[in-house]
């Protein structure tokens, strides 16, 4: 006799099902699982050894199979102990086969039989549901099952209470779903823009990126309150749709950093180390877990001192920036993730931090301050929309400066310029990953943007007398999109052509040369 258990592997964010089939026959004692099982699964027959003696059940001195079907997928992590055991006791004839049937089973054991937490919960959810299955997760997984909708969901502490609830002794309640309470802290813990003294382009040019999407390089001396700035923006970013919400959680969920509450509902906001690997940045290791910028998915990567990141791991931004996608390639195994973030980076113009400033420059200005920004390669610095000067703050103005317009009246201005962007695109989401400014593809510039006569002109001088990049060209008219739209909203009016003002603004924003001084 065969028994059989479902559960899943993942592939990135797919789902692959996996069968687990027990069979214990006559022989030499042994017990061993096949199946191309990595390390820790191959663990897992002590594992289940020890919790099944926990609980005073003794495997029979018999030869015990684990087959874990199709035998040519990579079976990876500790998820595989809880389907194993129940395949084993259904084995035994202590659970019913046919209760087991029905359900998606995952979970890792402890050496006493409580059943642990594990990562890809909300996926193999949405999955188990999608075919009309049931869930069993852990208990600590249940609120983050709950999410995936209406589906039988069974989440023991232990697996005592797993055996008793398919006995009909003990019958588990089924776990609900519940806003995560860190968000609200998350919330409450983010710098308000009303503190900020002073820079008011900088905070302009924030304005602008949140509302359109954009990547934004702020430059400046030491103290300038660059990176204040930058963690600023989660506070006036819009919240995270329904759909964004599970597509970031679902990341999450793989990655194994879920928060309790099992769903993310306010824009993801990353900051990595200078010292991050490439790896880390983009995804991969030995099981092609996703990087910061999956991590950073419809949210935002704030790379602090950018020129101190490796020079390969920055390069390796360029082409998700435009794709979207993290696509981790190895000999065994081809992974995307989604990686659609905002890029916001923060720099000094030189190494010592003040070029341009004849009293705190060292020996070596401008030369330290070329060989310094010569790190960034032009063609990442032309995926920027904005680049700008933020100039150090004066104690005078610290002191006197009267307070600035605070997060939350952003914030509304910025949901009232997304609005009009998706209803803008609503004809074209067919052909775009968001609906904002920043994702227009260059193919539908010329189709969906308006310009007056002047703003025309001027963008087609502007391009002629600069050398501008396709790329800069199309990033530049996305930008003056994005203004035209801010002003609509302070007008009252659901429609503004993209004007000769918004283009020079937009065009204020791109320097000639990569010389932030």
């Amino acid at each position: 006799m065969v028994a059989r258990v479902n559960t899943v592997a993942f592939q990135g964010l797919d789902v692959q099902p996996i069968d687990v089939q027990v069979q214990i026959s006559n022989g030499m004692p042994a017990f061993t699982i096949v199946g191309l099982p990595d390390k820790a699964v191959g663990e897992s027959k002590e594992r289940v050894r020890a919790a099944l003696h926990a609980l005073g059940i003794a495997l029979p001195a018999k030869r015990l199979t684990v087959n874990l079907a199709p035998a040519d997928v990579a079976k990876e992590g500790s998820h595989y102990d809880l389907p194993i055991a129940l395949g084993l006791l259904s084995a035994m004839g202590i659970i019913a086969e046919d209760a087991l049937s029905s359900h998606v089973v995952l979970g890792e054991l402890s050496l006493d039989s409580r059943v642990r937490g594990v990562g890809g919960i909300l996926p193999a959810a949405l999955y188990a549901a999608q075919n009309d299955n049931g869930l069993v997760c852990p208990a600590d997984g249940g609120c983050e099952a709950a999410w995936a909708g209406d589906l039988e969901i069974i989440a023991p502490a232990d697996l005592l209470q797993l055996i008793n609830h398919f006995k009909g002794t003990q019958l588990l309640s089924r776990p609900i779903a519940a806003l995560p309470e860190n968000d609200k802290i998350i919330a409450a813990s983010t710098p308000n823009l009303a503190n900020v003294k002073g820079q008011e382009i900088a905070k302009r040019a924030l304005e602008i990126a949140a509302a359109g999407g954009h990547n934004l390089l702020l430059c400046g001396p030491p103290g300038a309150g660059k990176s204040m700035l930058a963690s600023c923006m989660p506070a006036i970013l819009p919240p995270l749709s329904p759909a964004e919400a599970l597509d970031v959680s679902m990341i999450h969920s793989i990655s194994g950093t879920l928060p309790a509450g099992g769903l993310i509902t306010t824009r993801p906001f990353r900051s990595p180390h200078h010292s991050a690997s490439q790896p880390a940045l983009i995804g991969g290791g030995t099981k092609a877990k996703p990087g910061e910028i999956s991590l950073a998915h419809h949210g935002v990567l704030f790379l602090d001192e950018l020129p101190e990141f490796a020079r390969n791991a920055l390069e390796s931004l360029r082409q998700p920036l435009e794709s979207g996608q993290a696509v981790i390639a190895r000999a065994n195994r081809h992974v995307t993730y989604p990686a659609r973030f905002q890029l916001i980076a923060a720099m000094n113009p030189c190494r010592c931090g003040y070029l341009g400033d004849p009293d705190q420059a060292c020996s070596k200005a401008p030369r330290c301050g070329q060989d310094y920004q010569s790190k960034i390669s032009g063609p990442l610095l032309d995926r920027f929309d904005l680049r700008v000067d933020v100039s150090a703050v004066k104690v005078s103005d610290l002191i006197h400066a009267p307070k600035g317009t605070d997060s939350a009246t952003i914030a509304s201005r910025i949901k009232a310029a997304r609005a009009l962007q998706e209803s803008r695109y609503q004809a074209h989401q067919d052909q775009m990953d968001k609906l904002i400014n920043a994702a227009v593809p260059a193919a539908l510039t010329d189709q969906i943007f308006t310009l007056d006569a002047d703003g025309q002109k001027l963008i087609e001088n502007a391009a002629e007398r600069l050398k501008l990049s396709a790329r800069a060209y199309h990033r530049i008219l996305r930008v003056a999109r994005t203004i035209a739209d801010l002003d609509a909203v302070e007008q009252g009016k659901n429609q503004l052509a993209i004007s000769k003002d918004h283009i020079r603004e937009a065009l204020g924003y791109r320097p000639l040369q990569n010389n932030f001084s």
